[in-house]
């Protein structure tokens, strides 16, 4: 029985699946009418029923035996084992248990699938079973089927004469798939299917005479299903990937991809397994692109290893390398997007115990367009050790030395060794937290390619820092919710005392200045990396408070801070002139079960202007609807004044017709920089997307200068059917286009 069940269950799977490689899908639709009625009602089910694993219990309204050679059953005949359960009108049990005949009304259920058929006999001395005129509905998916004669054997496998699958309800037959035969067994782990047509709404549209597919859950070489969209740009663009199961630890998926525009395209994926290293190769390949300026080939290389050399040693690979600034832009990538302005190259390792970890780096970029200024590290040593001297004090020790170079001959490299031990103190109770530190930086540089530069050859930095940080947690009832809770208030204090070090002969290799949110304002450092270290003599104060519902439930919270300076920062004395940092401010409310609202704000109190804001209303009534209104606004990144609108917004126009809009406009320049739309129709068993894509296309020319003018439009059409296509890149349409959609509030 227990062959023949996995048998079976693995043949209407493999329909189903239609794949040789396990992927991702989609939500199905949540409509009532999606589900099949079960075979076989509840109360006849005897799942809970107890008894010896390798026994068969029969129950029946008669019963007429002879002796130890044939045993007949009749009315409700009920055969219970622990592979499933069989009931019939009546059964025949010859042979010493070894033949079994049920016929009548006859059905299977197990924990998988459920069969109804004519009847069902079994030979357990030829180990044969066979199911006549048979019915199936699989209990994991929304499948079902007809088969005329299922055949197992224990030598020749499984055979399913005129056999049909679909995902769809009995009532809406939109597509299936019908076969003459399918055979499992002869072939190892592949399956035969013979005269198979797929149908859609009664139509055959595609016919194989012969084709073989996985039935098992081991990988199996074969066809994955194809992934088709268009656009302006790119034209009809058709990927069909192929999936090569080269060993247990070692396959590939090779994908010839048409792009009607420029050319066709082989990509390539390659992943390896052993007992301590992992790790796969990317390789995407165009050799000429119709569409483009160039005549070079375009490619997208990325490697990515994992290994273990001993428990405590691990080393790394991530390597990536493009063709040219345009290729994510123009051909996309599952990795990077449009808005990114580097490629990652680095190879390293770790070392880790207890107390003590040392990581080395060789990191690189591979940058986009006209910023190639970016210094690579060549290498990056840190090692960090941590000694716990009692549950209140530790002494951390950081440590690093970089070499720090550049593509660009005209400026200038570094080495750079730096040592900053900190002795701390925290105590945390229930209603307070106390900590102090006392940190000693100490950097030594050695720099060279200093012409027409006021760098110096050699810098020996030495600054002292010592901050003192204490927050206290207020909580009593609430009855601003409809279920009593509790707010919280929760006051902090930090001072900060640095100390000043001339830093104006050191180049700036990893060091940029910070943008401050709420916790940003108790960091200490205005400045990433080590090139910059500010002096100060500051106070921040931030205050935060929470209103919780009676189930726990985070409905509001509201946190502001800002910085009071007791002196003047001598290294940031030409952009710091005032006497406190902009104010910093974050909300977010859960107005009503349906109104969420998230806001970032950054005011300068000195000329009562808004240096940075962010804010987010969204209307939720369910799931698949929703509205959201949001504006971005920076006042100085990069020279340039950011500020931005979007409206967002997904709603059901039926029960089965999504609709979903985005909008983005640029209020500086006064032009929209993403219009996006999609319309779905989705099923039971299959759905149909278009969408409709306007937005800003971020190319470079050939001087790497990002050209802001330029628009790519696009119309795709996908299609989806439900229990044979899947796709890693199936997605929300929400979660398409330039920008996407952000929950404005996290909903705990």
């Amino acid at each position: 029985m227990k062959f023949a069940v996995t048998l079976i269950f693995a043949a209407i799977l493999a329909i189903a699946s239609g794949n040789a490689q396990a992927q991702a899908q989609s939500e199905p639709i949540d409509l009532l009418q999606c589900a099949n009625p079960a075979l076989f009602a509840p109360e006849v089910l005897n799942a809970n029923t107890t008894f010896d694993p390798n026994a068969v219990v029969v129950t029946a309204d008669s019963a007429t035996m002879t002796l130890t050679q044939r045993a007949q059953f009749s009315g409700n005949v009920n055969i219970i084992t622990s592979r499933g359960q069989i009931f019939a009108d009546e059964a025949i049990v010859t042979d010493n248990g070894n033949g079994v005949v049920a016929v009548g009304e006859v059905g299977f259920v197990n924990d998988q699938l459920e069969v109804t058929s004519e009847s069902i006999s079994l030979n357990g001395i030829t180990d044969s079973f066979v199911i006549s005129n048979a019915r199936y509905q699989l209990a994991s998916i929304n499948g079902n089927g007809l088969a005329e004669q299922i055949s197992i054997n224990s030598k020749s496998g499984l055979t399913l004469d005129t056999v049909s699958f679909t995902t769809c309800p009995l009532n809406q037959q939109d597509w299936s798939i019908k076969a003459s035969q399918l055979n499992i067994g002869e072939a190892g782990n592949l399956g035969q299917a013979f005269n198979t047509r797929f149908y859609v709404a009664g139509f055959p549209v595609l016919y194989l005479p012969y084709f073989a597919f996985p039935v098992t859950s081991q990988r199996q070489s074969g066809l994955l299903f194809p992934n088709i969209s268009s656009s302006s740009a790119n034209g009809v663009d058709i990927s069909q990937p192929f999936y090569w199961n080269i060993a247990p630890n070692l396959d590939a998926t090779l994908t010839p991809r048409l792009l009607t525009n420029r050319g066709i395209q082989f990509n390539s994926e390659f992943r390896y397994l052993t007992a301590h290293q992992q790790g796969e190769v990317t390789l995407e390949y165009l050799a000429s692109d119709d569409d483009y300026i160039n005549d070079d080939a375009r490619y997208f290389l990325r490697v990515q290893h994992q290994g273990n050399v001993t428990e405590n040693l691990q080393w790394y690979v991530d390597f990536n390398q493009i063709s040219d600034e345009n290729y994510i832009v123009d051909l996309g990538s599952d990795f990077y997007n449009r808005a990114d302005t580097y490629v990652n190259r680095a190879i390293g390792w770790l070392y880790h115990s207890p107390n003590l970890t040392v990581q080395t780096t060789f990191q690189d970029f591979d940058v986009i367009g006209e910023t190639a200024n970016n210094y690579r590290a060549l290498p990056h040593i840190a090692l960090d050790y941590t000694q716990v001297l009692d549950p209140n004090w530790r002494l951390d020790i950081h440590s690093e030395l970089s070499y720090f170079d550049n593509h660009n001959p005209q400026l200038p490299t570094a080495t750079r060794a730096h040592f900053a031990p900190t002795l701390s103190y925290n105590q945390v109770t229930p209603g307070t937290q106390l900590s102090a530190d006392l940190t000693w930086y100490s950097t030594y540089y050695q720099q060279r390619h200093l012409s027409d530069s006021d760098l110096a050859p050699s810098v020996n930095r030495n600054i002292g820092q010592a901050r003192l940080f204490g927050a206290v947690f207020f909580e009593r009832p609430q009855s601003f919710t409809d279920t009593d809770g509790i707010i919280t208030l929760e006051p902090k204090i930090q001072y900060l005392y640095t100390s000043y070090a001339e830093q104006n002969d050191i180049g700036l290799y990893d060091s940029a200045q910070l943008l401050n949110n709420v916790n940003g304002l108790f960091r200490g450092q205005a400045f990433s990396g080590l090139d910059r270290i500010s002096d100060n003599n500051q106070l921040t104060i931030g205050l935060s408070s929470r209103i919780m519902d009676g189930n726990n439930q985070e409905r509001a919270s509201i946190s502001v801070g800002q910085i009071f300076y007791l002196d003047e920062s001598r290294l940031l004395n030409q952009t710091q002139t005032v006497q406190t940092s902009a104010l910093a401010a974050e909300f977010d409310f859960r107005l009503s079960q349906r109104w969420f609202a998230h806001s970032q704000l950054q005011l300068a109190t000195q000329i009562d202007k808004v240096e940075r804001s962010s804010v987010s209303l969204e209307y939720r009534k369910d799931k698949q609807s929703l509205i959201q209104l949001s504006h971005r606004y920076v006042r100085n990144l990069s020279q340039e004044t950011i500020n931005q609108m979007g409206l967002s917004a997904a709603w059901p126009i039926s029960e089965r017709w999504q609709w979903v809009g985005r909008w983005y406009k640029d209020r500086s320049l006064s032009r929209t920089i993403e219009a996006y739309v999609g319309l779905q129709y989705e099923s039971c068993c299959w759905s149909v997307r278009l969408i409709g894509q306007r937005n800003l296309a971020n190319r470079y020319s050939n001087d790497g200068i990002q050209d802001i003018n330029q628009f790519d439009s696009g119309i795709a059409l996908q299609f989806s059917f439900k229990g044979i296509s899947s796709n890693r890149r199936n997605k929300s349409m929400l979660q398409d286009g330039m920008f996407g959609y952000r929950q404005p509030y996290l909903i705990n």
